[in-house]
Formats: C-alpha cells, structure tokens, sequence
C-alpha cells in the first residue's frame, strides 16, 4: 500500500458490525477507498465487493494490523462497541501505529472516556446521541436539533408567527433571546445566509445557533 500521505481519503473501519458496517459503505457510496477489518467471517462475506477491501484480521494482534499497512492510513475508526476489551486494544494499537485521526465507537460515557485516554482523537455514542437528538424533537416544537458542542446546539424551527413581515435586524431576536439566525428558507427554495436586511415571514424555516437551552427556549416561541 501506498504511503500514508498519498493515500487521500482513505479510511480503514475495523468492525463491520451494524455502526461500523453502515459507515463503511456510505464510505464507499461517496467513493472514498475504504479497507474493512473485521473478526468474523460472516461480516467480512458480507461487505466483500462492496468496499475496496475487506479482511478477516484480529484487530487486537499489532503484528497482523502492522502487516495490514494499517500504518499507512491517516484515517481510522474502531466500531467495535460490545467488546470494550477488544475496543480500547485497538485503538491503542491504532496510536502505537501512529495513525493521526482515530474515531472511536463508544457504548457508555465510561467507555468513551478509557478510548479519550488511550489515544482517540474522536469518540461517539451513537445510541445515546440519537436518543438525545429524538428526546429533544419529540418535546420540543423544531424540526431537527444538533448539538454542535457541549451546551451549543444548531435547530432547525418555524418562524414565529410575531416575526411575519418583519426583518431581523428589526426584530432584534439575539439580543431578546441571545440566540443568532444563521439561514432561513422561504417556501419553494433552498437555505441562504440570514442578513439584518432578511426579511421573515410565517412559515419561513429558521436555522437557530446558540446556546443549546436558548435555542430550545426560541423553538418554543414559535
């Protein structure tokens, strides 16, 4: 395999379970060159043709992941989520190899935290993310929520009925609500940048940055 630098998008995603197979092959539907590693047969037949290559490996095994040339890659991501052993000794290898950008699977914040200390540069709880992003939806009034840091969250909401006919600069919503409109989409178009020359109407679909409990307490407005 060619070096590391050269290698441009490629990314190696060992564990091809249920998050880590999903990922690889919209990986490869983006025609990003993707090497899967995975334990179990099964997976492995399973992904075979659809990724650029696909290995039976045991990724806890430096020597077999050194004669892999995982070294070479500057992406990684550890999907492995059920065996949290298997997990943190792969992604450690992963450091030890000298990969530079390694997203790690979490299953618990526990987890999460022993994959931050042993080297992942990023780690994510997909179940518990998605349960946060639904729980948000379902008692709120917008219609997507992202939470882009801790405590600084990106919503999508409707405008506001009392914001018909009215400009931003005119209705002043960051400084009544400290919350910043950042695009809006008038009916039948795309997403444009929201200027204090925009004018709002009833119905217009707001994106809202901000402080994720300000953002919240906006939606709510509407």
């Amino acid at each position: 395999m060619a070096d590391k630098n050269n290698r441009g998008d490629a990314v190696v995603v060992i564990g091809l379970g249920r998050f880590g197979g999903a990922l690889a092959a919209e990986l490869a539907a983006r025609d990003v060159e993707v090497l899967g590693v995975d334990s179990d047969s099964r997976n492995v037949q399973e992904f075979s043709g659809q990724l650029t290559h696909v290995v039976q490996a045991d990724s806890t095994d430096p020597d077999a992941m050194e004669q892999l040339g995982i070294a070479e890659f500057g992406r990684a991501v550890v999907g492995i989520g059920t065996n949290i052993e298997s997990s943190v000794l792969t992604t450690s290898i992963l450091v030890d190899l000298g990969v530079t950008d390694i997203w790690a699977k979490a299953i618990s914040r526990q987890h999460g935290q022993i994959l931050r200390r042993v080297g992942a540069h990023h780690v994510v709880q997909p179940e518990a993310d998605m349960g946060e992003r639904v729980a948000h939806l379902v008692t709120g009034r917008m219609l997507d929520f992202v939470e882009i840091d801790e405590d600084y969250a990106l919503v999508k909401t409707k405008a506001p009925a009392w914001a018909d006919g009215r400009t931003l600069g005119e209705l002043g919503i960051r400084s009544t609500y400290g919350v910043t409109i950042v695009g809006i989409k008038k009916s039948g178009s795309g997403f444009t940048y929201a200027t204090s020359d925009t004018l709002v109407q009833s119905g217009d679909t707001l994106l809202v940055a901000g402080d994720t409990e300000k953002t919240e307490r906006f939606s709510e407005e509407t």
